[in-house]
């Protein structure tokens, strides 16, 4: 991709999954690539498996102050930054009337707070400094209804929204996009769902697989760059087709 080469990209999530595989990404593009995640045994496994990671930095992206905590660091290592992949999210799932208040807030607190803290660091720096890109991790799931993930699917709906409303404040010296990727195999997937419940979901999308972390990256390295320097404000569906037709409100 046009542009990367350089570019000072902060993954967050980035130990594992969708984040995992942007940070190698990015390394491939030639951009210098700092992670960031809550998980310490997770930030050491990536940091062994990518070497030329600039900075692996422990944080909870739902607490204001570890992440102001962080961003201190990235200015220490870099003076700036260039391109912030705000991917760092989790799930649980659970019917709706099982949902506790506890877990309810614990998901909005990491899916929501979290990308708006983040990206509120981020676009302070970018905007005083050369400018730069904000891709925030929506989801599918932010788009239609879906059974068994109320809070998760709320959390993305918020994602998307505020997205678009960041392009608009931080343009144009920030580009802002939302990606919403459908059924990607990652560990977090791996975790909820059954090898059948798996090949269920696979039968409904029409590319007749399930997504990969890498096909995620590739969209996250083709919206950092240069090439696509003239798109700000949008919502990128990655899910092989699966919402084309409405397959995601389907029951199991």
């Amino acid at each position: 991709m046009r542009g990367l080469a350089g570019k000072r990209t902060l993954v967050t999530g980035g130990a594992q999954g969708i984040g995992a595989a942007t940070a190698a990404r990015f390394i491939d593009e030639g951009a210098r690539v700092a992670i960031l995640d809550r998980n310490p045994e997770a930030l050491a496994g990536i940091a062994a498996s990518l070497p030329s990671l600039a900075a692996a930095v422990r944080a909870d992206v739902s607490q204001p102050d570890e992440v102001a905590e962080a961003f201190a660091e990235i200015e220490r290592l870099w003076g700036g930054l260039d391109v912030l992949v705000n991917n760092a999210g989790i799930s649980i799932r659970h019917r709706f009337l099982d949902i506790t208040p506890e877990e309810w807030r614990q998901v909005i607190q990491t899916n929501l707070d979290g990308v708006f803290f983040v990206a509120r660091e981020a676009a302070r720096r970018m905007i005083s400094g050369s400018g730069g890109v904000i891709l925030n991790m929506g989801s599918t799931n932010g788009m239609t209804g879906y059974h068994h993930y109320a809070d998760y699917n709320a959390s993305k709906a918020g994602v998307i929204e505020l997205s678009r409303s960041m392009a608009l404040e931080l343009a144009p010296r920030v580009r802002v996009n939302c990606v919403c990727p459908g059924y990607i195999l990652t560990p977090m997937q791996e975790a909820e769902y059954t090898p059948a419940m798996l090949a269920a979901f696979q039968a409904k999308i029409p590319l007749d697989r399930l997504g990969r972390p890498e096909d995620v990256a590739a969209l996250f390295a083709f919206l950092a760059s240069d090439e696509a320097a003239f798109i700000t404000g949008q919502t990128f569906v990655i899910d092989g087709g699966e919402i084309a037709g409405g397959l995601a409100s389907q029951r199991e």
